[in-house]
């Protein structure tokens, strides 16, 4: 028997349904062990990230007791570093569909390994959204009006019930798709196709529907010219598909060097970066268009932008961030248009990084914070993270990292054949 990319595997006898689930206990607490057991550059990463989530998480209890004053957003910016980052990791989540076209619908078997590597930053990155709002409601223990018939739901006419919805509901297919694949992987079993390829085109859709949403949630609102544009859904999608893919890039390539079992082949990394080379340049196409639309045409819907772009009335707190963004993205562009760049896993991990930090200032303090400036009332009101921000958006970062390196840690030797219920160790 074959299964995911060919390899052979020792076949396990069918049992019937119960005989599926018998060894689940098992599978989950060799798991846990897995998970809990590593090298010391293993432990010491681990301990780094969780001392940095336990500041954040100090940080944000000291934000729960004393109340938002905590963070420097004001009645006139009421979003600013947690929704920034919110909607940069709905992309980076979205992103993940770039492995599942190529592998499912080109049927390139040797993505299927990264497939899996895809989803399981998805479900990482999906946790993180949720915390992100969590730590900006203010008051967490009102979040069940955002649950249906229990709080004020108001559906389907509010766009935040539908971002509610997709988000959760990307979050159950990814957990599916990864649960599913890698306890067959471990069981020595074909995965039957109808309980998981269905699920694993309709992720394809969903995760355009998850970015799609979040971007109507913004450019919905009449008050915020900034955001008014019916560009700004594609642009959420055209950077989403550089984000996702340069960080499974990297991955891929730390994976590669600190001797991962799992098989990382070439071609592969080759497919993320001819994608990356498209993504990126058309997401500079339509910031470009952005840019020419808002400064050509004027007018006082324009002063979002330009405040952006070269500061307002003396005041241009954002302008740093926006042409350091405008900066690595246009630099890794041009790195990644260049052949030997994508031979040299240095230089490579080079690229992606600018690419990654470029599209977080974009759609973060380059988007989301500068929609609030100018005010309804053409008031200037800047706005810059506090400390006790950064340090919870720290804190969740680190917590959404070593979620996925566990989940990493557990699937690399089920996918690679060296852990299975026939005894493999």
């Amino acid at each position: 028997m074959r299964v995911g990319n060919d390899r052979p595997t020792t076949p396990v006898p069918a049992r019937g349904l119960a005989g599926y689930w018998r060894d689940y206990p098992r599978f989950l607490w060799r798991m846990l062990v897995l998970a809990t057991d590593g090298s010391l550059a293993f432990y010491a990463w681990m301990t780094a990230l969780t001392a940095v989530f336990l500041v954040g998480a100090n940080a944000w209890a000291n934000q729960v007791a004393d109340g938002m004053i905590r963070t420097h957003m004001t009645d006139h910016v009421s979003w600013g570093l947690y929704i920034a980052n919110f909607t940069f990791m709905v992309g980076l989540a979205a992103g993940g569909v770039m492995m599942v076209i190529p592998a499912y619908l080109y049927h390139d078997r040797r993505m299927h390994d990264i497939v899996i590597i895809g989803e399981l930053l998805a479900i990482a990155a999906i946790v993180m959204c949720l915390l992100l709002v969590t730590v900006d409601l203010g008051r967490p223990d009102r979040f069940w009006h955002l649950l249906p018939f229990i709080g004020r739901f108001n559906f389907p006419i509010s766009m935040l019930t539908w971002d509610v919805i997709v988000l959760n509901g990307y979050l159950l297919i990814n957990l599916h798709i990864c649960g599913y694949l890698l306890y067959t992987r471990y069981l020595g079993r074909r995965p039957s196709a109808r309980w998981y390829v269905p699920v694993v085109m309709l992720s394809i859709v969903w995760a355009i529907s998850i970015h799609t949403v979040t971007a109507f949630l913004y450019s919905g609102l009449g008050g915020r010219p900034l955001w008014n544009s019916a560009l700004l859904a594609p642009r959420f999608l055209a950077s989403a598909f550089v984000s996702g893919p340069v960080f499974i890039i990297a991955t891929l390539l730390v994976l590669r060097r600190v001797g991962s079992t799992l098989p990382i082949h070439d071609s592969a990394i080759r497919t993320l970066v001819r994608i990356v080379r498209v993504t990126i340049l058309i997401n500079l196409l339509m910031l470009a268009s952005e840019v020419f639309t808002e400064l050509y045409a004027g007018g006082s819907h324009t002063a979002s932008a330009r405040y952006l772009f070269f500061g307002l009335d003396g005041h241009g707190a954002l302008v740093p961030w926006f042409w350091t963004g405008v900066g690595l993205n246009v630099a890794a562009a041009v790195l990644f248009l260049i052949p030997r760049v994508a031979e040299s896993a240095g230089s490579l991990v080079v690229a992606c990084a600018m690419a990654f930090a470029g599209v977080w200032i974009e759609k973060g303090m380059g988007l989301i914070v500068p929609g609030f400036i100018p005010s309804t009332l053409h008031e200037i009101v800047e706005y810059q993270p506090s400390l006790t921000e950064w340090r919870v958006t720290a804190g969740i970062w680190a917590f959404g990292l070593m979620l996925f390196t566990i989940s990493i840690k557990v699937a690399a030797p089920v996918l690679s054949g060296r852990l299975g219920a026939s005894g493999q160790a």
